[in-house]
């Protein structure tokens, strides 16, 4: 067939371009769009990315596959090896449905091949695991949110991580791949092996493969065992939304030596425990970690309830709710900086009042709020306590306790204030404690005496130290005390008046009680030394007065105990008794050349004048301080009656 002129020209002008084309898909190669792609790619994630090779198989659903991935560290960064390094990764798209179909954008599977990531962070402070991924584009608030991918099987083929970390003494290697088991779903299997918090750690993980971020239908499993140290711990369940760490059903178990142990793997700061074991519910919702259902014993503890942290990357935010039936006094020994193992050698001091450093400082780790309840106290043989119930709030290391309470009997003393942590890793106490109604026979039985009634009063101290020792040796404050009703060994009075033969009798164990009418005290304290402004026990038939000085700085005593008689008794003697030394070794004795006139009828009034200075800062307002209401009337009226003289 013979073409015509035009024919020619016709042919020319279509067969030119088409072989153009021709020429230039043959020739066309993917690698071309890497200078396009690696600026993007790094500016998305503010971290310079390179790419050695491209390629792209045409489909329906294409296929993408990149080569010689790198992922540099940021930009000052010392060390030289990049944060990842991947050989080879492809992933499908499923571009024909979402382009013609508007369906959403989905890549069915991902592999990711022998991907190498570095988790590094130096001594002070710089980090390779930080991202920028704001971008450079601003986001437009008024724009539809648009949907993100959704991601369906991935699996990756002999992954590696190495994590050192200097601030959590971690230096651990980790091992990643994905298992598809016939007539199984695809799964996760993690490993990791090294040190954390300066303890050996292993772990080992099982998850769930498939990763659509919607299939609610087909929450995605976990399990895992963790060892660090002593502590283990296992987390079993589900999350609906693992990326998202949304739907969580799961159940995390942990055990160990000691709770501050913990500290290093959750974040939260953990006074010292006794051996623990506890289990509970935990999920993320509000954008809260939620350890819920919480039970199991510290010690000889049993503790229930629930934990919510909020994450903040500042300094977490931490919620205590929790309650126990029965708590021991030891287990919670390390609040205060004490050892909580009773079985380990105790560290010997020469100080009767506690002088171990309280662990503050270390609470700045996190804010914190806690409620705890506990029904039934048990500690020592003569301890007096019932019941506890504590309030307080950590915030910036500075506590608020509001309040602290324990139950003796009916009664309860109860301790509010602020304690806040200086430089030198002391304490600042501005401290208010309020005496209510404690009842007398347990405080003496405590004390190996017997007794009754109960007592009322405040207290007060500010100061600074880094024990208890050195906060009262330091403080300043008041102390004032009252009770009436009630009755006292007869062997404290006896051995105050001189009443020789009825003190035999009480040492013998015989029965000899006295009653108790009231009891007032009022006491200074300037520079952890106690000044006795007034001190009166009024009983049936004896009044005594306390003078002195209590230093508790120094732990020694200097104070004088003086016996007047209501009535006349042959072989009572009114005198003094004096009481000094230490606090470990005190000395009691009569006091030389004080013997005075028998009888002391007179109701001893020297001994009641202090009583004035105190009767406007005490309410009497029970019945039960009737006996105190009848001193302070007798006090008041025998005032009336010299000034009218």
């Amino acid at each position: 067939m013979r073409i015509s002129k035009g024919g020619r020209w016709a042919l020319a002008l279509i067969g030119v371009p088409l072989l153009a084309i021709a020429v230039l898909v043959a020739l066309f190669r993917w690698d071309w769009l890497i200078p396009f792609i690696e600026p993007r790619v790094s500016a998305a994630i503010g971290r310079p990315v390179h790419i050695a090779h491209l390629h792209v198989r045409l489909a329906r659903s294409p296929v993408v596959t990149v080569e010689g991935i790198t992922v540099a560290n940021p930009e000052g960064f010392p060390e030289p090896a990049p944060f990842a390094e991947v050989p080879r990764a492809a992933f499908q798209i499923n571009a024909w449905d979402w382009w013609w179909h508007k369906q959403p954008l989905t890549l069915p599977w991902i592999e990711v091949d022998q991907p190498m990531v570095r988790v590094l962070s130096t001594a002070d402070g710089k980090k390779n695991y930080e991202f920028d991924l704001g971008g450079e584009a601003v986001a437009d608030a008024n724009a539809p949110a648009q949907p993100p991918v959704e991601i369906g099987v991935l699996r990756i083929r002999a992954g590696q991580a190495r994590v050192l970390l200097p601030q959590l003494r971690a230096d651990f290697a980790a091992r990643i791949a994905t298992e598809e088991p016939q007539g199984q779903d695809p799964r996760i299997v993690a490993s990791a092996e090294g040190r954390y918090a300066d303890q050996p750690i292993t772990a080992e993980m099982v998850g769930g493969g498939v990763l659509s971020l919607r299939n609610a239908d087909k929450p995605w499993p976990i399990d895992l065992k963790l060892a660090n140290g002593p502590t283990n711990a296992t987390l079993v369940g589900t999350i609906s939304n693992p990326l998202a760490f949304a739907g969580a059903d799961l159940k995390l178990e942990f055990s160990g030596p000691d709770m501050a142990l913990l500290t290093p793997l959750t974040g939260v700061p953990i006074p010292k425990t006794p051996r623990y074991q506890v289990t509970g519910a935990l999920d993320y919702a509000a954008d809260r970690i939620r350890f819920r259902e919480m039970e199991g014993t510290v010690g000889r503890t049993d503790i229930a309830g629930v934990i919510t942290v909020d994450p903040r990357p500042e300094r977490p935010d931490v919620t205590v709710d929790l309650s126990s039936r029965l708590v021991d006094l030891d287990d919670l020994a390390g609040f205060i900086g004490e050892d909580p193992n009773p079985g380990r050698p105790a560290r010997r001091s020469e100080k009767t009042l506690p002088d171990t450093p309280i662990s503050i400082p270390k609470l700045t780790a996190a804010d914190m709020h806690v409620k705890y309840r506990a029904t039934q106290i048990r500690g020592g043989r003569r301890q007096p306590l019932d019941n506890l119930r504590a309030e307080f709030d950590i915030v910036d290391g500075n506590i608020s306790l509001h309040p602290i309470a324990f139950g003796v009997g009916r009664g309860q003393i109860v301790l509010n204030g602020q304690l806040a942590p200086q430089p030198d890793e002391a304490v600042r106490a501005e401290l208010e404690m309020t005496f209510q109604r404690l009842d007398i026979s347990k405080l003496m039985e405590a004390a190996g005496a017997r007794g009754g009634g109960s007592l009322n009063g405040r207290a007060s101290l500010v100061s600074t130290g880094k024990s208890v020792a050195e906060l009262l040796g330091n403080g300043n404050g008041r102390v004032t005390l009252h009770t009436s009703g009630g009755d006292l060994s007869a062997l404290l009075v006896d051995l105050s008046g001189l009443r020789l033969a009825d003190a035999i009798l009480s040492a013998l164990g015989l029965p000899a009680r006295t009653r108790l009418e009231c009891f007032v005290a009022d006491l200074d304290l300037r520079r952890g030394v106690l000044q006795t402004r007034a001190a009166i026990i009024d009983t049936e038939d004896a009044i005594i007065g306390g003078t002195g000085t209590i230093d508790l700085r120094q732990e020694r005593l200097a104070y004088v105990l003086r016996t007047e008689s209501k009535s006349f008794t042959i072989g009572t003697m009114s005198t003094d008794i004096r009481i000094t030394g230490s606090f470990r070794d005190p000395s009691v004795l009569p006091g030389a050349g004080e013997l005075a006139a028998r009888g002391g009828a007179a109701v001893g009034l020297g001994l009641l004048n202090p009583l004035l200075a105190i009767l406007p800062t005490i309410q009497f307002g029970t019945s039960e301080d009737s006996g105190c209401n009848a001193l302070a009337g007798r006090v008041r009226g025998r005032a009336g009656g010299q000034s009218g003289r």
